[in-house]
């Protein structure tokens, strides 16, 4: 029979198991830390790429038309139906939120600046997000896994200056169309919807739009746009570059490129509003 002082085994096995459990977790984080640090340099070679591919201008700009009808032209009928609902939405709930005695002329102060300045910006690119950041890396996913930009690379294409330079061009330059044309449908909803359901007068609506406007409340949604055009451009890109193999592997990335897409945009739209919001007061 063994001395007394051992302890029993089940309990030995407990211990070294407490023991180790530090060490596992230590070692989780720190697969998940170098995983992303390798997963970040990758983005910044890609985006290095991208840079590099701007000069091949015969490999771009063939596609850059193509690109562009199918961000912008393709998006505007559900950009319209978002911003007409937003309008009007946006026009009921001021309107019955406002305490009895104050002037009717506020409402259209409050749409306009909560339209411009966040909501036909914001809930555009997040909606665009979707549809065009989904179909991006869906594209180029598919592209990655039936091999065909191992192809381009043996025609001597560069794959990141034909797939993705067109794309983050098409992005700059039609978002910003887009939330432009989101904003004027949000407005223009507004006004319908207050004159024909609630008391409020054309000229009530008039006056509240041209209080306390400034130029640069314009140009504040179109810098956020920019930033959101290229976020979308960027992260979908990538993701369809780098995606997995197979059909599962290409849905992944989609539902990944969407997600990281929606949280740089509110990241963007935060640090946007903290550095500029002093300078849109009239």
């Amino acid at each position: 029979m063994s001395g007394g002082s051992h302890a029993p085994a089940p309990l030995a096995a407990a211990k070294v198991e407490a023991d180790a459990f530090p060490i596992r977790v230590a070692r989780k984080f720190g697969r998940l830390g170098l995983e992303q640090l390798a997963h970040t340099g990758r983005f910044a070679q890609f985006v290095g790429d991208i840079a590099r591919g701007f000069r091949e201008v015969r490999t771009w700009a063939p596609e850059l038309l193509k690109q562009m009808r199918g961000i912008g032209v393709d998006s505007m009928p559900l950009v319209v139906i978002v911003a007409g609902f937003l309008g009007a939405v946006s026009a009921f709930q001021t309107r019955y939120q406002l305490f009895p005695g104050v002037q009717l002329s506020v409402i259209g102060l409050i749409v306009r600046q909560s339209i411009v300045l966040e909501l036909g910006p914001l809930l555009t690119a997040l909606v665009l997000a979707g549809r065009v950041g989904a179909k991006m890396t869906a594209e180029i996913g598919t592209m990655r896994v039936t091999e065909q930009i191992d192809a381009l690379e043996t025609l001597a294409f560069d794959p990141v200056a034909f797939l993705a330079v067109p794309r983050l061009i098409a992005a700059l330059i039609m978002v910003p169309v887009l939330v432009l044309v989101a904003n004027f449908m949000a407005i223009v909803s507004a006004f319908i919807t207050l004159i024909m359901a609630t008391d409020v007068t054309p000229l009530d609506y008039k006056a509240g739009l041209q209080l306390a406007f400034i130029p640069f409340q314009i140009w504040y949604s179109v810098i956020k746009s920019i930033g959101f055009g290229a976020a979308i451009a960027l992260v979908c890109t990538y993701e369809g570059y780098v995606s997995g193999s197979g059909a599962e592997g290409v849905g992944r990335s989609t539902a990944k490129a969407v997600v990281l897409t929606s949280v740089a945009i509110l990241v963007y739209d935060a640090i946007i509003a903290a550095l500029l919001a002093p300078f849109i007061q009239a």
